[in-house]
């Protein structure tokens, strides 16, 4: 009998061991999947027949309801939220807003490589703020990532600069990009834990859509699509799959995975670049894209973990 019982724990535990190893792969495969689901954005921005600031409003506004099933099957609350948090949820919003609408209007204007790795800059500047908050100097790795950073930014833009001034435009517009999303990610920090992912980017999408059809129709974009197959797939790419993921598989992975996986952007979208529209990177532009990669990755892993919601780039 005791035989019997000790065979039949090895295999409970033989299960129990193949269950978490497939757990735990599911995961690494959704934190990856929802990082090439977003390495896609940049190109169907490009694809898209409305303007930049348009195509930024169809990926919110045709995600809000699906946002809302999310929050509903995850037994977050929509409603209740007290003024102040409605307040700042606004903030952020406009924040978002215009994270979205900056780095919409570089991806047309810069090479998708660049875009991507600037638009997700904001690991790094929110690296910089803490020290000024802290009011200490940076320790350790940290110093890395400064170097780092400071030398990629530096070699990508001189490289565009190169190639062309609006090209160089483009990358700061995407810089921009990453100095709003940082904002949004230090006004909304404290909200998520209260309220919940979903139920956060579904508020955030209510005040962010509106203000990003306004600036559209301010700049006179055309905001209705002929073709509607790159906003649709833009917006299930990046909204649902690729937020989808990453908010099932962030909690799960320590901040340097997390950064390491990130890389996995702006190398898709280098390639895109290259295969769809010729844009050819030379050693020193791979240089600069791998110095400012690594300062991502020290950047995050310096961190404490953010919650999903806010930390994934849309």
């Amino acid at each position: 009998m005791e035989k019997g019982a000790g065979s039949k724990d090895n295999l409970a535990g033989q299960g129990e061991a193949a269950g978490s190893s497939l757990r735990a792969g599911l995961l690494l495969a959704a934190l990856l999947g929802g990082n090439v689901a977003l390495a896609l954005g940049p190109w169907l921005v490009r694809l898209a027949d409305t303007g930049p600031v348009s195509a930024a409003f169809w990926r919110l506004f045709l995600a809000l309801p699906f946002l809302i099933v999310f929050a509903r099957i995850a037994g977050q609350r929509l409603t209740g939220m007290p003024k102040r948090t409605l307040v700042l949820v606004a903030i952020g919003s406009l924040a978002f807003a215009g994270d979205l609408a900056s780095w919409h209007i570089g991806i047309g204007m810069t090479r998708l490589g660049n875009a991507t790795l600037f638009g997700n800059a904001g690991s790094i500047i929110l690296l910089f703020w803490g020290f000024i908050i802290a009011r200490m100097l940076p320790r350790g790795f940290e110093w890395l990532a400064i170097v780092c950073a400071l030398g990629g930014a530096g070699i990508l833009l001189g490289r565009s600069l190169d190639i062309s001034p609006e090209t160089f435009i483009g990358d700061l517009f995407c810089i921009t990009a990453g100095l709003l999303y940082a904002v949004y990610l230090l006004t909304l920090q404290g909200e998520r834990a209260r309220f919940g992912s979903w139920s956060l980017l579904v508020w955030v999408s209510i005040f962010a859509a509106p203000a990003l059809l306004t600036l559209a129709l301010a700049l006179g974009e055309p905001v209705w699509p002929t073709d509607w197959t790159p906003i649709i797939v833009l917006f299930i790419t990046s909204q649902l799959i690729g937020q989808g993921l990453l908010v099932y598989s962030l909690g799960h992975f320590p901040p340097l995975i997390i950064g390491l996986a990130l890389l996995t952007q702006p190398a898709i979208a280098a390639v895109i670049g290259y295969s769809v529209f010729g844009e050819v990177l030379t050693a020193l532009d791979i240089l600069g894209m791998v110095l400012l990669g690594s300062a991502l990755v020290v950047a995050r892993t310096a961190q404490r973990k953010s919650g999903p919601a806010i930390a994934a780039k849309s």
